[in-house]
């Protein structure tokens, strides 16, 4: 099977996205996700000018070859847009063996694990009644676990909250903060207001919904190491499902810190790019759940590696999926969520109605489990002509001030 046109596709329905559609000799058409949110068109560039010309009379079955190719010929390895520039080939070279081989994807990754994948929504509110109606209307949703955002007094706006101001009508802020423009946003934050704030919001929430609900909650690194301990200890009585990236995981030792003082699970890595990024936590089990994304990195044959490897030291999946991994970087988190041993629970914001006319889908979402179908390949078509009518619209992602004027990690 020779790879003989590779073209990049970039449509804005209800947010960017960069997809890359492969086809071969014998006409099977393979796709792959390369979104990255506010940085799209840098992935477009590394695809189009380095990428697709390498691609062309390449042998679409060889994969391994082909991602070690790709990361290594390159030199200047790993980061974000390299790492999302090869996953969106590999993520198209799958579908296209997958579809070769006349089977759904998570056959050719050693067949089904479970009948499903849990998945968690996210509710969010600015006061405590808001908060409650999102909860009850993801649990009619069909939701079994739940992350909680909460509003904090004295802050106007914050990550994580539906309610939130956004330019594009219609479109839930926490399911796309980035709005479109020619400048991010400003929102502001008081870490001690919001350390004094959540464990009182978790109390309540446990006495509305009681014990039984998996609930999660994200700090999205904003928190120093002992911020973060602090908050991990003072939340262990409502028993989370996790506390997610309580604090920037660049420096991957502070973790041993947070460790030391709570109980509480965490997950990290949302913002990783290979299993380099993961060699200290995973080794010392720093972390209980590994947040990346197929899309960011590297796709699925490097994230089943890194999967693989957390495995040894019952470390499980909790691959990232919100609106700005597109639906077909969601398919391949889905097939390979259902065919490894060690998964945990995979994040689930649904997509847009002109995104899913873009990108038609055989997922199912049933009694709060994802299932990715049993179509070959990915199970994910791309209508081209509707991807025409949305054209990319520039978009940031905000970013925070503290009181005083300083920029703080969003």
């Amino acid at each position: 099977m020779q790879l003989v046109k590779a073209d990049v596709v970039v449509t804005s329905p209800d947010r960017n996205f960069v997809t890359l559609r492969l086809e071969t000799d014998d006409g099977l058409v393979g796709l792959g996700d390369g979104t990255l949110n506010g940085r799209e068109l840098a992935v477009v560039a590394y695809l189009t000018e380095h990428v697709v010309p390498l691609l062309i009379g390449r042998d679409a079955s060889r994969i391994e070859d082909t991602w070690q190719f790709l990361y290594r010929s390159a030199y200047w390895r790993r980061g974000p847009v390299t790492m999302a520039a090869i996953a969106a080939v590999d993520i198209a070279l799958w579908d296209i063996k997958a579809k070769a081989a006349g089977m759904p994807l998570y056959q050719l990754l050693g067949g089904a694990s479970r009948t499903g994948l849990l998945a968690y929504g996210h509710a969010s509110g600015k006061e405590l009644p808001e908060l409650f109606d999102s909860i009850r209307a993801h649990q009619e949703q069909g939701y079994r676990a739940i992350r909680v955002q909460t509003g904090v007094p004295g802050l106007k706006s914050i990550y994580g909250i539906a309610s939130n101001a956004t330019y594009q009508e219609g479109v839930r802020y926490d399911h796309e903060p980035a709005q479109r423009g020619d400048l991010p946003s400003e929102e502001d934050w008081d870490t001690r207001s919001y350390l004094r704030h959540v464990p009182g919001v978790f109390e309540a929430v446990r006495n509305e919904f009681g014990a039984e609900v998996p609930l999660l909650h994200d700090s999205h690194h904003r928190l120093t190491p002992i911020q973060a301990a602090r908050l991990g200890r003072s939340l262990e009585p409502y028993d989370l499902f996790w506390l997610e990236d309580v604090t920037p995981a660049e420096n991957q030792e502070a973790l041993r810190l947070v460790r030391q003082h709570t109980t509480t699970p965490l997950a990290i890595g949302e913002i990783f790019n290979t299993v380099w990024d993961y060699q200290l936590i995973i080794r010392e089990q720093l972390i209980d759940y590994v947040r990346s994304a197929v899309t960011h990195t590297g796709g699925i044959t490097h994230l089943k590696k890194v999967l693989d490897h957390a495995s040894q030291y019952q470390i499980k999946s909790g691959m990232h999926g919100p609106t700005d991994i597109s639906p077909v970087g969601l398919a391949a988190q889905l097939h390979l969520g259902l065919a490894i041993h060690n998964f945990g629970i995979q994040e689930y914001m649904q997509h847009g109605a002109r995104t899913n006319e873009v990108f038609e889908q055989s997922f199912t979402f049933r009694e709060g489990m994802l299932h990715p179908g049993e179509q070959p390949g990915l199970g994910v078509t791309l209508n081209q002509e509707e991807a025409a009518k949305h054209p990319y619209q520039r978009a940031y992602l905000p970013f925070n001030r503290l009181a005083d004027g300083t920029v703080h990690d969003w």
